[in-house]
């Protein structure tokens, strides 16, 4: 199975334009009910923002990346700056404004499920600059979520695909009305989840490549030779936040491959991302994830 169009690269040139957090991870026994209140067992300060985790995913995973979002001009954003750096993602074309960088507060549960609140502060300020526009047409392929402006991802997804840059957006979260056609239309592919699937329903015919995460019974991709399903590593998860994430990013970071070497790829990071409590740092390397799959062939 070939990949479709992108640009050609030894090592895969990914841009990420999306959001970029610190999340606030309360781990409780269950989530509250309306009008009930709960006690945590602990409170986290960790990276996070949809954006940033896939573009360290896909760092770590072996793709050159560049992260395109908007940060704010509290502390905050200084030291998510400074740990994107450290992962070794490229800033070029992200914006820094006034008032607070995003945040996001996400309840873990003890088995694992999560649930996220995100005010998004300096997100909504993201914006397609002449810098940005450079980097993205420049790359082998852009990934975007829906955590920014609709706006500023229809313009993010339309300079690339001018460029032959190939797109894939994650259709994260569901937007609760309506949304730009566009976010389907200029997407080579997009990646949901079930419960994303049955909200686009019918719309997910005019997409090229489908990619469903199936959680713990792996991945589905749909395209024009077939349909591929993949499994994932059997696991017991610690932490499911991010997972979602890790996946995305390692599929862009693997599309070279092809669509069914990248679902495979894809699917074992994004097991193993269970393992790791929180969802900025539970992105496996290119080598962890290579073990993985060579003990699921096994």
């Amino acid at each position: 199975m070939s990949s479709p169009r992108a640009k050609s690269s030894a090592v895969p040139r990914v841009a990420v334009f999306g959001s970029v957090n610190q999340d606030f991870v309360l781990r409780v026994q269950r989530p509250p009910h309306p009008g009930e209140t709960v006690l945590a067992r602990s409170l986290e300060r960790l990276p996070g923002g949809k954006g940033a985790n896939q573009a360290v995913a896909a760092a770590r995973a072996g793709a050159v990346v560049q992260f395109i979002g908007s940060f704010g001009e509290d502390e905050v954003g200084a030291v998510l700056r400074g740990r994107l750096r450290r992962e070794k993602v490229g800033l070029t074309g992200s914006m820094t404004v006034p008032g607070p960088n995003g945040v996001a507060v996400i309840l873990v549960d003890d088995t694992g499920e999560n649930v996220v609140i995100v005010p998004p502060g300096a997100n909504d300020k993201l914006a397609l600059t002449e810098a940005a526009e450079s980097v993205l047409t420049r790359v082998d392929m852009l990934l975007c979520q829906l955590e920014v402006p609709f706006d500023a991802i229809v313009d993010a997804l339309r300079a690339s695909r001018e460029a032959g840059v190939l797109t894939i957006v994650n259709f994260s979260p569901v937007p609760p009305g309506s949304f730009p056609s566009e976010l389907l239309e200029l997407a080579d592919v997009l990646v949901v989840n079930e419960g994303e699937a049955r909200e686009l329903g019918e719309r997910l015919r005019g997409v090229r490549h489908v990619v469903t995460t199936l959680g713990a019974r792996g991945a589905r991709y749909q395209g024009p030779r077939g349909e591929v399903n993949v499994p994932s590593p059997k696991v017991q998860p610690v932490d499911t936040t991010g997972a979602g994430d890790v996946f995305a990013g390692v599929l862009a970071a693997s599309w070279h491959l092809g669509p069914e070497q990248a679902l495979r790829r894809a699917a074992v990071a994004g097991s193993l991302a269970t393992l790791v409590p929180g969802a900025g740092n539970c992105a496996p390397t290119s080598e962890e994830i290579d073990q993985a799959l060579d003990g699921l062939r096994a």
